[in-house]
């Protein structure tokens, strides 16, 4: 999404917000079948599962992009309306089906969305939710649309997010009483509502919040009974290796924590505060139960001198925040307080205040880490992010100022010495993780970028990993990885500078399902971070993920060094322009097409801090996405670099064949810079998608051979593109239209756990509407709202049920549009078997 701004008139609304509670439907269905991954809250609360593959599922994302493959992704609003109801309102998703809506995004101006007005979510033909959006996103509803699970611009820098998964067994629309322009919203697509029941908006599901809440500084996964810990100390000269074999049987690495104290921070911090004089402030804090101390560490501004303060836990006084003369302006400082167990042990929560006592202006706070001793070891238990762009964080924490004289954004810089920096990028470059799992290595990365931090020491808080940048600080994952028989992780310092005093230690605990369920035919896969580093293309998308085998992606760490030099006619962060496309087992088309890079990370106008003379590149966190850090002009950066990440849960992208995961690099990849990445996912190289036959509805023989045969039905070559990086390529396919019932048969592996349907068309006209029959049992409507009169061609796909299909080895396919639907068009037609397990590069069988 360009950086450009247009005039843009904001309608401000007066409507109350209102959610309208869904009534139990009584009984809880059955438990999701395997083939579904976890459906509603589950997605947040079976976090160790994320290992499990979802077959019987697809991923699929209405969004604004410019249809004509342009970059008026929602400036203008022209592509931001799938149609306009007869009161003018604007549907941007409507599903015929069961399915999930995994993920909102929203952006219209960089410091709100109160232009959009009121958003309507109707479920099931029942409104879940309604209301104005921007008092949606600032939390007015309450749990469960409460930060994390929304977050406004303050929160995202320019984005504004929904993250409450939300489930429906036969239909789902989404309006908005203005044209939202730029949005995205993902959804899961199910083959049939079993195990689904609609998504019920008085269910707080506080538990989940509370789990989000503590993102980066807690485990997010249930506890593993018998988990035990393996360490070994770190020290590799230039060139060396270290391994640890890990406890042999069928187990499950919860958490991987390294410790190299040698590595210190980047000095370049973007941070709001605030300051008080006179006055105090005050805000509740997490602590281990167990710890024998605490230890509160303040971001502050040293240029103010002689601040003063007295700082207190639980109202015992237990220390001062003082600093003497005037450091040069623009320059970070930190300061420790170490509490004594007397006034903290036992406790699972403190009241930490500090009160003014003297200044030469007034006594500043920008962040609190709070660490607990624990077992020897400081371990990050909270962090209180003060400022008014994290009024959400000072909100859960109880934060109170009196007597505030100041707030703003600091972009400062700690003392470093610039060799030391050095050294440590280097250490986090080319010191490499590896892991691997029953003899095959998945993971190969650098070290820092493993951590999600590519640019240098940065804090990095996400819901799977993390960075703790204070002294003795930990990198740490929670990433769940199984594995049958056996397991390595192994440090290789292929960088130049000797790695001293570090250390790894590696939860895990037994399961003995995993011998089972981690098989090729099983419903696990192993974990991988795919790492990709060097130059961008012209005309060629930069790619997250290219591979064959089943899997499910859930996310990735971009680092982006820009190669446009600033002070020039194109913006130095133009390679944000570049949209994200997601082609699924050999889709000519995507199923996912974004807006823009930032808006990919649920950001918005190149990260851009409204607040404060819309400043871009300001780094924010949120548990599913965020931008790390910024460097420009220093510290290894030439012009302008970034280091962004999106974790997707919910909306995590299944594969039963293959998967392209790229994003352009500018408005049509035409921007240069190096980029790298690490791409997240589950799966192995084994399918679990086969084609079993291909029906080609302009073609003579392939109807002859299928028994092809079609109602009032008109042909016509047409030649146009697919959307995505087919969009300039012109292709001329025989394509029909029938007004009345196609019929054919094709050929089934005989031991499918169901089809997926995929179909060549023109969308021309949209809302295209049909029943489905399978040997004249009714499957399910297939539904297409989507339209585009410039990249005409379209690769849809319908799920089928294995109830529908099991066994057979051929089956009968009916397609009837209903009365009110336009004709139904196809060029051709694929039929995908789910099946356990199929060679690569085996033929398919029945295929013509």
């Amino acid at each position: 999404m360009a950086a450009r701004f247009r005039t843009l008139f904001v309608c401000l609304l007066t409507a109350a917000a209102t959610v309208f509670a869904v009534p139990a439907a009584g009984a809880a269905p059955a438990a999701a079948p395997e083939a579904k991954g976890p459906i509603g809250w589950e997605a947040y609360r079976t976090l160790d599962g994320l290992s499990r593959l979802r077959p019987a599922e697809q991923v699929k994302q209405f969004s604004s992009f410019d249809r004509t493959g342009g970059n008026d992704d929602g400036f203008e609003g022209t592509y931001s309306c799938l149609r306009n109801e007869p009161d003018g309102r604007c549907v941007i998703a409507d599903v015929h089906g069961a399915g999930e809506i995994s993920s909102l995004w929203f952006t219209y101006r960089p410091e709100s969305v109160i232009a959009i007005g009121e958003i309507t979510i109707e479920l099931d033909g029942r409104v879940v939710l309604h209301g104005k959006l921007q008092d949606i996103l600032n939390g007015a509803k309450g749990a469960p649309f409460v930060w994390p699970l929304v977050g406004n611009s303050a929160d995202t820098m320019g984005g504004s997010v929904i993250k409450v998964p939300m489930p429906y067994t036969h239909s789902m629309k989404i309006v908005t009483q203005n044209n939202p322009h730029f949005y995205h919203v993902t959804y899961r697509q199910f083959a049939d509502s079993a195990g689904v029941r609609t998504f019920d908006p008085s269910d707080k599901a506080l538990d989940v919040v509370e789990r989000l809440r503590g993102f980066g500084l807690r485990d997010p996964k249930p506890a593993a009974p018998n988990a035990a810990v393996q360490r070994a100390d770190v020290t590799l000269a230039p060139g060396a290796s270290t391994r640890l074999p890990l406890a042999a049987g069928a187990r499950q690495i919860n958490q991987l924590q390294v410790r190299l104290p040698q590595v210190i921070n980047s000095p370049n911090v973007y941070d709001d505060g605030r300051a008080f004089a006179p006055g105090g402030s005050s805000f509740t804090a997490a602590v281990a139960p167990d710890n024998t101390g605490v230890r509160l560490i303040r971001r502050y501004d040293p240029k103010i001198a002689h601040q003063h303060a007295i700082v207190s836990v639980d109202g015992q006084r237990v220390g001062e925040w003082r600093n003497g003369a005037a450091t040069p302006p623009d320059t970070w400082a930190d300061q420790a307080i170490e509490v004594p167990a007397s006034v903290t042990a036992g406790k699972s929560k403190i009241r930490v205040e500090s009160t003014f006592v003297s200044s030469s202006l007034d006594v500043n706070e920008f962040r609190y880490d709070v660490h607990s001793r624990v077992g020897g070891e400081w371990v990050r238990t909270d962090v209180m992010d003060v400022g008014p762009n994290h009024r959400s964080d000072e909100a859960v924490h109880g934060y109170r100022i009196t007597g505030q004289r100041w707030e703003g954004l600091g972009v400062f810089r700690y003392p470093a010495d610039a060799a030391k920096v050095a050294e440590s990028d280097a250490i986090l470059e080319k010191l490499r993780l590896r892991l691997t799992f029953d003899g095959k290595t998945t993971v190969d990365t650098p070290i820092g970028e493993f951590f999600g931090s590519g640019l240098g020491k940065f804090e990095t808080r996400t819901l799977m990993y993390s960075i703790d940048t204070a002294p003795g600080g930990a990198f740490t994952s929670y990433w769940p990885m199984p594995y049958a028989r056996n397991a390595v992780v192994e440090l290789v310092n292929e960088s130049g500078v000797a790695v001293t005093g570090g250390s790894v230690a590696v939860t895990s605990a037994p399961n003995g399902s995993i011998a089972d369920t981690l098989k090729p035919d099983g419903t696990l896969g192993y974990f991988h971070a795919t790492h990709r580093r060097g130059d961008t293309e012209q005309g060629k998308e930069w790619s997250f993920l290219s591979t064959r085998g089943q899997g499910v992606f859930h996310g990735v760490s971009t680092t982006m060094r820009g190669h446009i030099a600033p002070g020039g006619p194109i913006h130095p962060m133009n390679y944000l322009e570049g949209d994200e496309r997601v082609y699924v087992d050999g889709a000519e088309g995507p199923s996912i097409i974004g807006t823009g890079s930032e808006d990919f990370y649920e950001s918005g106008w190149y990260f851009m801090d409204a607040e404060w003379n819309n400043k871009e590149g300001v780094s924010y966190a949120m548990p599913q996405a965020g931008l790390v850090s910024q460097e420009t002009g220093r510290d290894g950066c030439q012009y302008v670099c970034l280091n962004a990440y999106r974790l997707m849960n919910a909306d995590a992208v299944p594969f039963g064949d293959s998967i392209e995961f790229d994003i352009e690099h500018g408005p049509d990849s035409d921007r240069a810079a190096n980029y790298s990445s690490v791409a997240f996912w589950y799966g192995h190289d084994r399918s679990g998608v086969v084609q079993s036959d291909a029906v080609d509805a302009g073609d003579p023989a392939s109807r002859a051979l299928h028994g092809y045969t079609a109602e009032d039905e008109t042909t016509a070559e047409v030649t146009s593109t697919f959307e995505g990086k087919g969009d300039r390529t012109p292709v001329k396919l025989n394509t029909t239209a029938a007004n009345g019932a196609v019929q054919f048969t094709a050929k089934v592996a005989t031991d499918n756990s169901g089809l997926r349907l995929h179909r060549v068309s023109d969308q021309l006209v949209a809302r295209q509407r049909a029943n489905v029959f399978i040997d004249g049992r009714w499957v399910g409507e297939w539904y297409q709202p989507l339209s585009n009169k410039h990249s005409r061609w379209l690769a849809d796909a319908f799920e089928v049920p294995a109830s529908a299909t099991a066994g057979k080895a051929a089956v009968s396919v009916r397609i009837e549009p209903l009365p009110d639907s336009p004709a139904w068009s196809a060029a051709r037609y694929r039929v995908h078997s789910l099946v356990g397990v199929a060679p690569q590069g085996q033929a398919p069988p029945g295929a013509d």
